[in-house]
């Protein structure tokens, strides 16, 4: 981004929050609002990789949120940090009162902020588990909560919001990924909170969709080496986190009005909506079938539908 003005302004005057937006696909995201003439609210806890520890502080006194604030004020752009821990009430609470705040309103938010602590699941320590599910779900929630306490306080006094969330799921969550056992479980209930907010919220105008981005981040860039590595010698680079932010842009903004409850995939130059749980062959006896039956019957069902897609970290 070299100038808050480099994009077409289609966030122009829009007050944006972006968790976990110190680093990768949160920086990309803060940063391309920005650059559409978004005011931005940048959250990061400042924690290692694995949810560990800080790396340099938090807020507006130093580490990843601040720098990238200084980021895009100089590239021309508004911004403010954040550092507290949104999978808490009042870490949440207090992330919405920033935008407020500052801002004098919240038109988007962005869910992001997440890490990985990865076992096999006879290996899957209980406090990983727990650690893993509070920072991806749980810090989903709590957000989009007090967002959308925000959003209906506005509807409710006549100043029905042009609101949107864009949450982030994974194709861990789409599919499973072996190793991810805790990531894949909260990030397949990301998807299912998106459902859920999307008809809650939509009398209250908001909008909720989700995407299952891939790209190069702290998370992905040691476990997937080979497949995020930046190309040699220039060219297009895949992987780089800024191939997902102008669909995210784009979700957060007015234009895509009427689109909702939705689940996209990006990657690289490709966009995919994902069409989720469908029905497929049915067989109906219209009586209790016994095992016997209902085995056979399964297998004839199967052998009609679509083989699953294989899991992820299996190849």
């Amino acid at each position: 981004m070299t100038s808050a003005a480099a994009g077409s302004g289609l966030c122009e005057g829009r007050v944006v929050i972006v968790t976990g937006a110190g680093r990768g696909l949160g920086r990309a995201h803060a940063r391309a609002y920005a650059a559409e003439g978004a005011r931005v609210v940048v959250n990061d806890l400042g924690v290692g990789p694995d949810g560990a520890g800080e790396s340099g502080g938090s807020g507006e006194s130093g580490g990843p949120a601040h720098d990238v604030v200084e980021e895009i004020r100089a590239a021309g752009g508004h911004a403010v940090a954040h550092g507290g821990d949104i999978a808490t009430s009042e870490g949440a609470a207090s992330l919405v009162r920033t935008a407020l705040d500052t801002y004098g309103r919240l038109d988007t938010l962005v869910n992001n902020a997440g890490f990985l602590r990865d076992r096999m699941l006879v290996n899957l320590g209980e406090d990983d588990w727990d650690t893993v599910m509070r920072v991806h779900l749980k810090g989903h929630f709590l957000p989009l909560k007090h967002a959308g306490a925000h959003w209906r306080a506005e509807a409710k006094a006549g100043r029905a919001p042009h609101a949107c969330v864009v949450n982030t799921s994974s194709g861990a969550g789409l599919l499973g990924s072996v190793g991810q056992g805790n990531y894949s479980a909260a990030k397949a209930g990301i998807l299912g909170l998106t459902f859920v907010a999307a008809a809650e919220l939509g009398a209250y105008g908001v909008r909720v969709n989700a995407i299952a981005p891939a790209a190069r981040t702290r998370m992905t860039e040691r476990t997937f080496a080979d497949t995020m590595a930046a190309p040699e010698g220039g060219g297009f680079d895949a992987m780089a986190p800024e191939n997902v932010s102008p669909l995210v842009v784009w979700l957060g903004s007015t234009a895509s009005a009427g689109v909702t409850g939705r689940v996209f995939e990006a990657e690289a130059g490709r966009i995919t909506v994902m069409e989720g749980w469908r029905p497929g062959p049915t067989a109906d006896k219209g009586a209790r079938w016994s095992p016997a039956e209902a085995g056979e019957a399964a297998r004839k069902l199967l052998a009609d539908a679509e083989p699953p897609q294989p899991v992820y970290g299996a190849r």
